[in-house]
């Protein structure tokens, strides 16, 4: 319920009181929230001492006038005067009577009205409530529409709730023209977005989320820091709104039957009893279908989406005139619903067809899937759409059944992995041995392996390929070496890196030398994997001769996309060692060839937008990795493979920090934290957590400094021990938010110890200026000149190696702040001027601020106070653009500081002094517009401003000027504006 109907409701019984009457229809799909609404105003009503009469109406009722006989009898019956019971009872007639055949409609009515005003009137106020009034009698639905019509006078408020859908026309249309006359108000329940769909399922996801995840028996330590006022846990809020269509009760549906995203829309989830009964609601509705549209509807749902009368006549054995009875029946009471025209049809809602699925007779239900089986045989469909009714009669088919899922499961592996990855199971679990399908087992469990582990399953896809590799002695050597691959792709999306790295050495071990050209496949995935995990290691060079190898092997290869994957795995190999000569030319080959393959063939090399994606980050081409890293994650979303999705998601976090997206950049690191503790990959959950520590360090103010930091604490923790990409990107995230939130010694202190001590030998090349430049800054507050200049000229070194512009700005404002902390402001400030334009041009808008910011005083030293304010307003202007809350309170601190330097100006005793000069522009504006009389409000209309900050530059003024008030401002200003000089 949005807030928005309840205030509308509300309003309406609160007009009770001044004897203002009203109708309302609350109109809406089933299960949107109508009956809830009735009940905000039931409860509001009674909570105010109003008297409330409710009935709903059912189907099949027994009596005419069901929903008002049940709504009098409850409530105005019992209260009303003797006289009022008498024309009850000579209104209803008595309880033979059989309906009001003959009898006058508008007697009924202006009796009907007579007892609801005298009700109302005698109680001072009264509501009737009528639920579910699609479903009334055909007497019920006139005298509605008579009261709807001709409402009754006085204090008496009609609800009525209904789905459009499924209402008597004559009803639908006197509702339409009160609605349009203005004297119905329509209340319509939206759909739930993400957000209220976490609420629902009693979840949180605000920024900030737990620590570390559970601990694993990894080597891996999980301290537990006390964050718990910000903190909460990403959800599937999003995707399950999605599948619900926002709908509250096939949100609780999904919800109970333990919905998972991989497995939507062919599955509603695993727990069967918990989908039938939270679905009791949908269940009666189908209950009350007549026997030959409950067979069809249970063949409906065996067909699934979309079908045409012929084949539902086919697979659910009736015939033709039977089957359109039976869909005009079920499109009346709004089972399906027509499309294409209306020659096809389809369940109202995927939940709904689910419900219908599970509650089928069993025999019937069987003998539907084997119907639809021998259809689409005879259509020569695809081994996947014959899969999913293979899959339920495996008892009465046997081997083919089987062959048609290993087959089906082969087709679907790269787009429907957690489909494939059931139906392997269900093979497995059937034919234990596999010979019979000319297969042999470790072949079926190596191919679930996969899947699962293209569904985020990791451990589960380990345990199997481990299993695999137990007889690995007596496999033949393609299978042997593709358990080794599985085994290790799983170990380095685990975060174990050194374990994958031990099996591809092992496999390796099996490759005759030299290469043979074209490298066979399995051969050349070897060395991706193996260049894969050194890479995340962060012993790349090891790998690096063997992977450049496979691709000059992999030329005359014929699968393109295993050939582009093996270059660009290389060009991000020489990205990251920062031999950015070698890596340019191969990264823009790679980037325009990725661009020219389809999303199909890209959604099964999920690595190679990645691999690009990041090398164009590293190289500052921000605009190819954004398009790079958007288009990777539009071709793995929910049921494609998703195991190199949270790598993604943390490249685009990255760009987005960068790049002065901020709150893009949070929901993105907690999307990838939440994928990776699903999938148990706590290294990337700590990379996660300290990426999005670092975002929050720049959008939050200093009063949510200790929780950032031990955000990016708890993410550090998470590591590994070792020395791997991961684990030095997090040390530098950790130290450039402590040095952010005013912890200089201990962002020296995780430089130096996690970086390798002097030099940083440790952390990623490509980086190395920008990690030297906050160990400059980190050691210039704490006082050490002396380390300060020595890492400052290494990271002049660094930058000249790479000629990166962003990283060549790191290092120029390493010198300034150098030179600065000596009091050489004139270097100082050309170096900070450098500086922040080269971030402007170079797309680094955060840090175009924060030098701008770090560089005032220099400024102000060598240009003077005014040229400092106005560098600083610049700053606060750009850090309000960009959301940079922090960097906002630091140019505003920045401020303060030069205003209570300045020297107190007395008011002039001649025209030829002015003392506005003293002035930034922007205070001089707020002086002249409050000068001329404008009140703050104005004032901060007029500049577009908050008032809070007008008010913050009028304290300003008054301090730099030596003025006590606004009078005072003014008679200034008047005397400036009229002197000669």
């Amino acid at each position: 319920m949005h807030e928005g109907e309840i205030t509308r409701l509300q309003a309406a019984v609160d007009g009770l009181r001044s004897g203002r009457g009203a109708v309302i229809e609350i109109a809406g799909d089933p299960g949107m929230g109508k009956s809830a609404l009735l009940r905000v105003v039931a409860d509001y009503a009674r909570a105010r001492g109003i008297p409330v009469s409710q009935a709903r109406a059912v189907r099949r009722p027994t009596v005419p006038y069901q929903v008002f006989v049940d709504a009098y009898g409850d409530r105005i019956t019992r209260e009303t005067v003797d006289e009022q019971r008498y024309r009850c009872r000579s209104f209803w007639g008595s309880p033979a009577d059989t309906g009001p055949t003959g009898e006058d409609h508008f007697r009924r009515g202006r009796v009907a009205r007579e007892l609801l005003a005298d009700w109302a009137a005698t109680e001072g106020s009264a509501v009737l409530l009528l639920d579910d009034l699609h479903l009334c009698d055909p007497e019920s639905a006139e005298l509605a529409s008579q009261l709807i019509r001709t409402p009754v006078p006085g204090p008496l408020l009609l609800a009525v709730a209904h789905r459009p859908r499924q209402t008597p026309l004559p009803l639908l249309e006197e509702l339409s023209h009160g609605v349009r006359a203005g004297t119905v108000v329509r209340v319509e329940p939206t759909a739930l977005d993400p957000a209220a769909v976490t609420a629902l399922l009693g979840q949180r996801g605000p920024m900030l989320a737990d620590g570390p995840p559970d601990a694993v028996d990894d080597g891996c330590p999980t301290p537990a820091p006390d964050i718990a006022d910000i903190a909460g846990t990403p959800g599937d809020g999003d995707r399950l709104c999605a599948a619900a269509d926002g709908n509250p009760a096939y949100v609780r549906i999904l919800a109970a039957a333990d919905w998972r995203p991989d497995d939507w829309p062919e599955s509603p989830g695993a727990n069967r009893d918990g989908l039938l009964r939270e679905a009791v609601a949908l269940a009666a509705e189908l209950d009350a279908l007549t026997p030959e549209a409950a067979v069809a509807v249970g063949a409906a749902a065996v067909l699934g989406a979309a079908f045409d009368p012929a084949d539902l006549a086919a697979v659910s054995g009736l015939d033709h005139a039977r089957i359109y009875a039976a869909l005009a029946e079920l499109t009346r009471v709004d089972v399906l619903r027509p499309v294409s025209g209306g020659v096809r049809f389809t369940f109202r809602h995927s939940v709904l067809r689910h419900v219908a699925h599970e509650r089928a007779d069993a025999v019937i239900r069987l003998s539907a899937h084997r119907r639809a089986l021998d259809l689409l045989k005879d259509r020569e469909s695809t081994a996947a759409a014959r899969a999913r009714h293979a899959e339920q009669v495996i008892g009465m088919d046997g081997v083919a059944a089987l062959e048609l899922l290993v087959e089906g499961a082969q087709e679907v592996a790269d787009d429907a992995p957690a489909t494939a990855a059931r139906w392997l199971r269900l093979v497995l679990e059937s034919l234990p041995g596999g010979e019979a399908l000319g297969l042999s087992r470790e072949s079926l469990v190596l191919a679930r392996a996969r899947a699962l582990a293209a569904t985020g399953q990791l451990a589960d896809a380990r345990a199997l390929s481990q299993e695999v590799l137990r007889n690995a002695a007596q496999l033949d050597p393609e299978l042997r070496a593709e358990a080794y691959i599985v085994s290790a792709a799983c170990e380095r999306q685990l975060g174990r890196y050194r374990e994958a790295e031990a099996l591809v050495r092992a496999a390796l071990g099996d490759v005759p030398r030299p290469l043979p050209e074209p490298a066979p496949a399995h051969v050349a995935e070897l060395a991706l994997e193996y260049g894969r995990a050194s890479l995340l290691e962060g012993r790349y060079e090891q790998s690096h001769l063997l992977v450049g190898r496979v691709v000059q092997a992999a030329n005359g290869v014929d699968d393109h996309a295993s050939a582009l994957a093996a270059k660009a795995l290389v060009a991000f190999g020489d990205t990251y060692l920062g031999d950015v000569a070698a890596a340019a030319p191969v990264v823009t080959d790679c980037a325009r060839q990725l661009d020219s393959l389809p999303d199909a063939v890209l959604a099964r090399n999920p690595e190679l937008p990645a691999a690009i994606g990041w090398s164009e980050l590293f190289l500052e081409r921000f605009s190819a990795a954004s398009r790079h890293f958007g288009r990777g994650l539009a071709v793995t979303k929910a049921g494609s493979p998703q195991q190199i999705r949270p790598h993604l998601l943390l490249g685009q976090c990255n760009l987005d920090t960068w790049t002065g997206r901020l709150d893009r950049a949070v929901a993105s690191a907690l999307e990838a934290e939440r994928l990776a503790r699903v999938a148990g990959a706590h290294d990337v959950v700590g990379r996660a957590m300290a990426l999005r520590a670092m975002a929050l360090a720049w959008a939050q103010g200093t009063q949510q400094s200790a929780a950032v930091v031990a955000l990016a604490e708890a993410g550090t923790h998470s590591t590994r021990p070792g020395d791997s990409w991961w684990a030095g990107s997090k040390a530098g995230a950790l130290a450039q938010t402590q040095l952010i939130t005013g912890d200089a010694p201990g962002a020296l202190r995780t430089l130096l110890e996690d970086g390798g001590g002097d030099g940083l030998p440790l952390l990623q090349p490509t980086l190395l200026p920008q990690w030297l430049g906050v160990l400059t800054m980190a050691a210039v507050h704490c006082g050490d000149r002396t380390g300060a200049e020595r890492w400052a000229r290494q990271a002049d070194s660094a930058a000249d190696r790479l000629g990166l512009p962003g990283q060549r700005m790191h290092a120029h404002r390493a010198r300034a702040l150098v030179h600065a902390s000596g009091h050489e402001h004139d270097t100082a400030v050309v170096l900070f001027e450098q500086s922040a334009q080269g971030f402007r041009r170079a797309g680094l808008p955060i840090q175009q601020i924060w030098t701008l910011v770090l560089g005032a005083a220099s400024t102000a030293a060598v240009h003077g106070p005014a040229a400092a304010m106005a560098q600083l307003d610049s700053a606060l202007q750009l850090a309000r653009h960009y959301g940079a809350l922090r960097l906002s309170e630091e140019a505003l601190r920045e401020q303060e500081k030069l205003t209570a330097r300045a020297p107190r100006v007395p008011l002039p005793a001649s025209g030829r002094h002015q003392p506005l000069s003293l002035l930034t522009e922007r205070e001089r504006e707020v002086a002249q517009l409050v000068g001329a009389g404008g009140t703050s409000r104005q004032v901060a209309h007029q500049l577009v401003l908050s008032t809070r900050t007008v008010e913050t530059h009028l304290q300003r003024i008054y301090r730099k000027l030596d003025v006590p008030s606004r009078a005072a401002l003014a008679r200034l200003v008047e005397r400036e504006l009229h002197s000669p000089g």
